[in-house]
Parts: C-alpha cells; sequence; structure tokens
C-alpha cells in the first residue's frame, strides 16, 4: 500500500480524502493557493505546499506544479478528489509519466467519456439508451438552432466538457435558443476551456437517478446501487439520496446492467458514475431511462451511498489504484436503509441562489448527522472558489426517519458570519411533494416562492437580540446597575432614567431594510418588552421572552448579533446611531454587485431607456454566471464598468436617472 499521496484539491474533499487515507497508516500531503494558506486542508495534512495564486487557473489547474509538488514530498500517487484537474485525461498521462500512480481511472477511459457527444456515440455502440439530441461537431449557431427545431422543444442546451450544471440552458421555445446558445458557450469556455455545445431533448418529467460503479485492473465492475439526485436547481444538485424512492427490483437491475456494461465498454478502473435522465411521468419503468453522462471521479454525493451499502469508497479507490482486487463481489453488496445529503451553502437563496463570502464568525454542527466540511470555525468563505460549507449526511432504517433526521440536523447547525441556504433545505425537507416521494428534477423551480418564503420574525426574536447586546441577565434582580452594556458613554446609563415610572432603555437594530428599536424596562423581577419597526407605534409591552427550561442560543461579533431559532438564523446589526441606520443607503435606483466577481457582458449604455428586469449586464462568480436587471423603467444614467472589470461586494455597477416630476 502507499506510503504516501498528495491529494490535489482542496477544502471538504481534501479533508475527505485525507481521513480515510490517515486511517490506513498513510501520509498526506495538502496544496494550496494563496487564498488556501489557512485552510483546513492545510492545517490538517503532514506537509502542504504552495502551488500559486487564488485563481484556480493559477493554481489548483497548474497540473505541473501539483506534480512537482508529489516529487519533491517523496509522495507515491496523486488523489485528484474531484472538479478541477479529476477528468483531465492530460493529467493523468503526466503524472504516470512522472513514475506515479494516479488514483482513479486511465486516461483513455476519461477521454473516453470525457465529451458528452461522443461518450453518447459510444454508449450508443455499446447498447446503452441515450436521450435523443445532436452531439455532432458542427456549431453554427443557425445549424443548432435547426437541430433544436427537429428535435422539438423544450430543449437543453450542454457544453459538452461540462459538468456541476455549468453550461447548460434549458430553452423552452425558439426565441430563446441563441441567447441561451450565448451563454453556455461563454460558461463553457470560462469553466472548461471548452465552448461547444450538444443539444438534447428536454424530458417534461424528468428525474436524475444515477449508479455508483467501481472497476478494478483485474476486470472486475461492480455497480453500488443508485441515487436520486432528482432535487436539483439550475441543474445542480441540492439534496441527494440512496435509494431512489419508488425503485422497482427490475428497474434497478435493469439500470445496474447498463451502467456496468458502460464502465466495461471503456474498461473502466476506480470510482464512477453512470447519470441517467429518468422519465418519472408514469413511475419508474425498466424501458424509461437514458444514458446523460459518465463522471470518471468520486462524485459529491458519494457518502449515501456508503451510507447504505457501509463501503468506505475512498478505500477502495486507494486499494484499486495499488493495484488490488475489488474487496466485494456483487453479490456481497446490500442495501441497508436509507440516506439523505444536503448541501449546505453560503448562498443567498431569496437573491436567486447568490453565492455569499464571509469570516465564519460561529460555526456548530449537529451530533445527528456526518458532517463532511473543509471549514471550521473562524475561516472564510471566498469569492474564488466552490462556497460548499459543509454536507450534511444522515441514515436511518426508512426514508421517512432519515428526512425528519435531516431537517432536525439542518435545524440544529448553527451558523454566523455569511448567509446561508439551511432555511431553503430545512424547507425542501418538509415539502410536501419530496417529503412523499413524489420529485422530479422541475420541483424546485416550480415551488420557488413557497420554498424561499421569508422566515417568521417575532417580536420575541427581535428582543432577544436586544437583550444580548445589551448583556442583561435572566431576570433584572441578578443585574447590578453598572452591568447594563450599552456604548462606552457613561450618560447611556441614564437615557432611560424616569423620576416616577420604571426606568426603559432602547435598542436600535437593523434586519436588512427593517429598523428596529426595543424597548425594555424591569417589572416585578421580570423584563417587559416593546417593539416597533420604522415608524410604526411602540407595541404592547410583553414578558416571557426566555424561561430557565427554554433558552435560545445567541452570538455577538463585531457589530452583529445573531439568534439562532426555530424558525432560523436571524443577525441583526447593531447601527452606529451617530452614523444612522444605513437602511436603504444605496437607494432604489441602484444596480450594485451581490458579490465580489468578473464582469463578462454589458449590454447597456448610459442613456439607454430601459424597462424592470431588463438585462444591463453580466456578473461572473464561482464560474457562474449572474444577469444583473435594471430596477425599474426609466433611462440610465451612469454604467460604471466595462466587460473584463473585476469588482467587489456592495460596488455601484450603474444608476438610473431619477425621475422627471
Amino acid at each position: 500500500m502507499f506510503r504516501k499521496i498528495l491529494i490535489a484539491n482542496r477544502g471538504e474533499i481534501a479533508c475527505r480524502v485525507m481521513r480515510t487515507a490517515r486511517s490506513m497508516g498513510m501520509e498526506c500531503v495538502a496544496v494550496f493557493s494563496d487564498a488556501d494558506r489557512n485552510a483546513l486542508h492545510v492545517r490538517e495534512a503532514d506537509e502542504a505546499i504552495h502551488i500559486g495564486p487564488a485563481a484556480a487557473n493559477e493554481s489548483y489547474l497548474r497540473g505541473e506544479r501539483i506534480i512537482q509538488a508529489a516529487l519533491d514530498t517523496g509522495a507515491e500517487a496523486i488523489h485528484p478528489g474531484y472538479g478541477f484537474l479529476s477528468e483531465n485525461p492530460g493529467f493523468v498521462e503526466a503524472v504516470e509519466k512522472a513514475g506515479l500512480a494516479f488514483i482513479g481511472p486511465s486516461s483513455d477511459a476519461i477521454r473516453a467519456m470525457g465529451l458528452k457527444d461522443a461518450a453518447k456515440k459510444l454508449m450508443e455502440e455499446a447498447g446503452v439508451p441515450v436521450v435523443p439530441g445532436y452531439h455532432g461537431d458542427n456549431q453554427d449557431a443557425g445549424f443548432l438552432a435547426a437541430e433544436a427545431e427537429k428535435i422539438g422543444y423544450p430543449v437543453l442546451i450542454k457544453a459538452r466538457a461540462g459538468g456541476g450544471g455549468k453550461g447548460m440552458r434549458l430553452v423552452e421555445e425558439p426565441k430563446g435558443f441563441i441567447p441561451a446558445l450565448e451563454g453556455a458557450v461563454r460558461e463553457g469556455e470560462a469553466s472548461f476551456g471548452d465552448g461547444r455545445v450538444l443539444v438534447e431533448k428536454f424530458i417534461t418529467s424528468p428525474r436524475h437517478i444515477e449508479i455508483q460503479v467501481f472497476g478494478d485492473s483485474h476486470g472486475n465492475v461492480v455497480h453500488l446501487f443508485e441515487r436520486d439526485c432528482s432535487l436539483q436547481r439550475r441543474h445542480q444538485k441540492v439534496i441527494e439520496e440512496a435509494p431512489a424512492p419508488g425503485m422497482t427490483e427490475a428497474m434497478r437491475a435493469a439500470m445496474g446492467n447498463a451502467a456496468v456494461k458502460a464502465a466495461k465498454a471503456i474498461n473502466y478502473s476506480g470510482a464512477g458514475t453512470i447519470e441517467f435522465i429518468v422519465d418519472g411521468s408514469n413511475g419508474l419503468q425498466p424501458d424509461g431511462f437514458w444514458f446523460m453522462e459518465m463522471n470518471t471521479r468520486l462524485q459529491v454525493e458519494h457518502p449515501v451511498t456508503e451510507a447504505i451499502t457501509g463501503v468506505d469508497l475512498v478505500e477502495w479507490q486507494l486499494r484499486v489504484a495499488n493495484g488490488e482486487a475489488l474487496p466485494l463481489a456483487q453479490d456481497e453488496l446490500e442495501i441497508s436503509g436509507h440516506a439523505f445529503e444536503a448541501r449546505l451553502y453560503a448562498e443567498d437563496v431569496p437573491k436567486g441562489f447568490l453565492p455569499a463570502t464571509g469570516t465564519l464568525e460561529w460555526l456548530e454542527f449537529s451530533d445527528r448527522a456526518r458532517n463532511d466540511s473543509g471549514v471550521e470555525e473562524g475561516d472564510t468563505i471566498t469569492p474564488f472558489y466552490d462556497p460548499m460549507i459543509a454536507k450534511v449526511i444522515t441514515h436511518a432504517a426508512t426514508r421517512e426517519e432519515a428526512l425528519a433526521e435531516l431537517e432536525k440536523a439542518l435545524g440544529e447547525t448553527q451558523i454566523a458570519g455569511t448567509v446561508t441556504n439551511t432555511a431553503f433545505l430545512r424547507a425542501l425537507c418538509v415539502h410536501c411533494d419530496f417529503s412523499s416521494g413524489k420529485v422530479d428534477t422541475g420541483l424546485i423551480g416550480r415551488e420557488l416562492d413557497l420554498l424561499v418564503e421569508p422566515q417568521h420574525l417575532s417580536d420575541h426574536i427581535v428582543a432577544l437580540a436586544a437583550k444580548r447586546v445589551m448583556d442583561l441577565p435572566l431576570r433584572p434582580g441578578e443585574m447590578q446597575s453598572a452591568d447594563l452594556h450599552f456604548a462606552d458613554d457613561p450618560f447611556d446609563l441614564l437615557s432611560g432614567f424616569t423620576l416616577w415610572e420604571p426606568a426603559i432603555w432602547t435598542q436600535k437594530l437593523v434586519l436588512g431594510e427593517a429598523v428596529y428599536d426595543v424597548r425594555v424596562r424591569a417589572s416585578n423581577n421580570e423584563w417587559e418588552w416593546s417593539i416597533r419597526q420604522g415608524d410604526d407605534d411602540f407595541g404592547d409591552w410583553f414578558t416571557d421572552l426566555e424561561s430557565d427550561e427554554v433558552v435560545l442560543d445567541t452570538h455577538e461579533y463585531d457589530d452583529r448579533v445573531a439568534v439562532f431559532a426555530p424558525e432560523g438564523t436571524f443577525e441583526f446589526t447593531v447601527p452606529d446611531t451617530l452614523a444612522g441606520s444605513g437602511a436603504g443607503a444605496m437607494g432604489e435606483g441602484t444596480i450594485v454587485a451581490p458579490m465580489p466577481g468578473l464582469v463578462k457582458q454589458v449590454m447597456a449604455k448610459a442613456g439607454d431607456n430601459v424597462s424592470e428586469g431588463d438585462p444591463v449586464l453580466i456578473l461572473e462568480a464561482m464560474k457562474m454566471e449572474h444577469t444583473l436587471t435594471a430596477p425599474g423603467d426609466g433611462k440610465l444614467a451612469e454604467v460604471n464598468v466595462v466587460a473584463g472589470d473585476q469588482v467587489e461586494d456592495g460596488v455601484i455597477l450603474a444608476v438610473m436617472a431619477e425621475k422627471e416630476s
């Protein structure tokens, strides 16, 4: 077995590979960019080598630097993780030429499946069913539009070298084809260096079910059953599960046999996934699935397969790369129970799933779940890479129990310092269709308004935030007169003084665009509270904010206080009273960068008349394009950027002209 391996990746997957390798007695070498100098995978490694600047194409995609790092540290093999160079056949060849082992499939296998069009032709020849579509070399826009007409709308445009939803566009009607094609080409070039696409028929009630396969160098191939990855948004997986709901033994056998046939067609060795699109309109039928693509690597969602089979897939990868045969035969593999995985991201769901950044000022995971993460409290989510915080995995005897555990685990997860998709994931867990197993890839799109309903904010939560800021004890009788924690000005202690009535203190808080004033007074050894929002009147006084039995967690940092409640996480800003609240400071007629990113395209200029919702520019962040639109009808007074500009979060990109009165 290998003595030392280098992990050519970062974050969660590097930590995951390291955990198994260490358990098998191996030393682990990490690589890191400027942005990851203090990252968790670097801190946990036996050795760590710097390989370049923050941008992936100057660090994690520089194969020659990674190979040199392996040689310099005496590593015998390289594990690619997923993403970056994991499916780059040229990298595999360079690794082997350097005398190192590649912990993954051969370059020939990767090359055979690396381009979606060529892979589909190969699968057709092997007798694996494929989705109708155009997979040829002609990339003329007019020709592709004509092919789409022949296939019949709706169609799906895919970057042929793509993955992870990048370079993919759903087109419902002919007039949207060319703009969608242009966007897919740009994303394909940015993410994979290949803007060529294929066009396929879009299945109207699709389910995404994939089969985990594993091969070795002795000609053995098995499948480790299926994963259902139908719960997606923008073609990216959100919650995965195994086994698939509604799966029959006949369907499982048909899909498993097709997956094994596909792997054997390319002499596959290592971990891989055969992804199928399944027609879910009439239940799961053995003749209702088609090959989509093969991922020639370990998948993000592999833990659900590990949970139901008891197999450590990374251990199998290491053993197979070392020349060993598969540890188990097909008839020795069994399914036990049900498992879910939720991808916990730093992203703003109500704003269109915009990636978020920030320092994890507070991070606490639930003990109910397996939490695969590459960050710890105090780490920073940067704009350079995928904003994943953790994968939350639960396993139980039944689907109902595993899903309930997932919802509880997400509810017990506490994160402050960046916005997350936790509330969205919890809403999915209790959605009537998903909880009953009725799921297809369009569910999130259809139900988005329901799934992103604002979290209920009670007066008690606002008052609790104020209580933490003011540093009040549970009972007034437990406080000394000097214990109130306001500002440094001692006169603040007299702010609530009255001659004949109980003293009343006031604290201002901001949540999003809402400004709250909180009054508190002592009465009968209890705190009493009254809240107003904006210019409204103060509400009635109330008590019972907390008891000895019910205490909600809070965390205070910088000028913020977070309240972790059953309804969700609420992070309030404590405003500087001299500077004002800051709410609405940007005004309604501005287009502001919602995150750090690269301006890819500017579609309007100063002086242009625009209507609300018209696209003004495209911002690329974390290799995904985000279209920023006009906030209203009128004329653009300023456009402050050009294509190619790198902008920071909060920068004013364009300004609408003031309307004439």
